[in-house]
């Protein structure tokens, strides 16, 4: 594990720490329960759905308002029945949350996505305590799932793709300023590198984020990230996105502000590693311009990727392999249904009477 690895892994750690401390005492059980089978940032994301859900039932639960939740004990479980787990799911499809130190609230909602993280935080706990002989009952499980309904996948097409790339490297565009363009340039070589690594591997911004400059093989041309759950994984790219690496690197070498131990290999201005919001501000800003009508993030163009992938070979089970997803049923269920010129030609297959 790379030292960048370790650093995320201690954050995230003191992080959930810090909220174990404000949630009631019977659940560091459960959380030490699972540590082996969950990642680090998966039971932050519980920590904060089992906090809310907690706090709801502090707040408006017939038998449990008034107390609070952080003295709560493992007996409240036994008073949460499955249409009080409907309620609090209807409860955050739209509540308001109060600003710490102000008189001020925000709105929050929750669609389908955001209430199935929450049900799923829920049923891990009662199903934890439950195999433990904690409770008697598991209501979570008879509450019913949330159909996802499908979106379309927002990705960029070969046209869009060469533009971006275009504008990246040339910074011809009317729709910037002299200051734009001067700022760009200084910085164009590693934002090429990075949106084409991006896009030639279908990586996840993590992931990116985390690559060191002893994670780039040439000779291969291929680059070792950290997937979820820890696991080390191969990449390979392409001649073009090696022709980007090289050239930014050979950059890097000479930046002024690099402090000779930093081993990331993508590094912000100020010669430090980049982070996930700055890579999400850098694919924003170039992809506004060239495609003003589409909301592209460093997530679409792992969804370009994919479909590319999927268009050129029609092999789901490579798109899994590389996209690192466990499950093809993942897979499937997002880039699958892509291939409109497919669905086309399927009305083709079908003859109603013979010539």
């Amino acid at each position: 594990m790379s030292t960048y690895q370790e650093e995320e892994k201690i954050k995230y750690t003191l992080r959930l720490r810090a909220l174990l401390e404000e949630l009631p005492d019977f659940l560091g059980e459960f959380f030490r329960g699972i540590s082996n089978k969950t990642a680090i940032k998966t039971r932050v994301s519980y920590a904060y759905d089992l906090k809310l859900f907690f706090q709801y039932l502090s707040e408006h639960h017939k038998k449990l308002k008034g107390i609070p939740f952080d003295d709560m004990d493992i007996t409240c479980l036994e008073k949460v029945k499955a249409d009080d787990i409907d309620c609090f799911l209807e409860y955050i499809t739209y509540y308001q949350k109060a600003i710490p130190d102000t008189n001020k609230t925000i709105d929050i909602s929750n669609g389908e996505k955001g209430k199935a993280r929450k049900l799923a935080a829920i049923r891990a706990m009662y199903r934890f305590f439950y195999k433990k002989e904690k409770i008697s009952a598991n209501p979570a499980d008879v509450v019913e799932s949330f159909k996802i309904h499908d979106k379309q996948i927002i990705h960029l097409d070969k046209n869009e793709v060469t533009e971006l790339l275009n504008l990246v490297e040339n910074c011809n565009t009317d729709a910037m300023t002299h200051r734009q363009k001067a700022r760009i340039a200084r910085s164009k070589k590693r934002d090429l590198a990075l949106i084409s690594l991006l896009l030639g591997t279908g990586m996840r911004i993590s992931e990116c984020v985390g690559i060191n400059m002893n994670d780039i093989d040439f000779k291969n041309n291929s680059v070792k990230v950290v997937r979820k759950g820890g696991n080390e994984f191969t990449l390979y790219f392409n001649e073009e996105v090696q022709e980007t690496l090289v050239d930014y690197i050979a950059q890097r070498e000479q930046q002024k502000k690099k402090s000779e131990k930093e081993e990331a290999l993508f590094l912000s201005n100020q010669g430090t590693r980049i982070t996930t919001r700055s890579v999400q501000n850098i694919v924003k800003k170039y992809a506004r311009i060239v495609i003003p009508t589409k909301k592209i993030s460093p997530h679409k163009l792992r969804s370009t990727y994919a479909t590319s992938l999927y268009q050129e070979t029609g092999d789901i089970y490579l798109v899994a392999d590389a996209l690192g997803h466990s499950d093809v049923n993942t897979t499937k269920k997002h880039y699958a249904a892509i291939d409109e010129n497919r669905r086309k030609n399927a009305a083709n297959f079908v003859k109603l009477r013979k010539n």
